[in-house]
């Protein structure tokens, strides 16, 4: 079943999602032989918008290491509505919500040239210690300065 709602909720008290946006265009290598966007590329489309969103808010790859943690994913879900084309502009949307664990709950929504919606889904991140692999019980040092500048309305555009 595809879902037209949002994956996670804002609950009473806890801030508004923070978000970042990307345009691109559907390459060649994206394509199957009818000129559609292959449905693993979704994914990857997803992933740039979350580098995006995650440099914006200082939660970069570099920042992770620098702090000895990783934040593999741990869940995906793509729904698929109505399919991306070759050459096609789109536009992916990476919405990033609140949550006091040690994980990141991401949704997003392509949207092709037209303005029609493509495709929504979601990712869960947990972190976790680079040395041994060993799941974080509490969100590490970056994300909780991330999390008190988000709540402190540092991070809204």
């Amino acid at each position: 079943m595809r879902r037209r709602k949002s994956y996670f909720t804002v609950g009473e008290g806890m801030p508004s999602p923070l978000s970042a946006t990307i345009r691109r265009r559907t390459a060649f290598s994206e394509v199957d032989a009818m000129a559609v966007a292959w449905h693993g590329n979704y994914l990857r489309f997803f992933e740039a918008a979350h580098s995006e969103l995650m440099q914006k808010i200082g939660l970069g790859f570099a920042e992770y290491a620098k702090h000895g943690v990783a934040a593999p994913v741990v869940q995906s879900h793509v729904d698929y509505f109505a399919p991306l084309v070759l050459d096609e502009e789109f536009t992916v949307r990476a919405e990033l919500f609140w949550n006091d664990g040690a994980r990141l709950d991401t949704a997003y929504t392509i949207l092709g040239e037209d303005g029609t919606l493509r495709a929504t889904g979601y990712t869960v991140q947990m972190f976790c210690s680079l040395e041994n692999r060993e799941p974080l019980i509490f969100p590490p040092e970056p994300a909780a300065a991330m999390r008190e500048r988000w709540r402190n309305g540092e991070l809204h555009d």
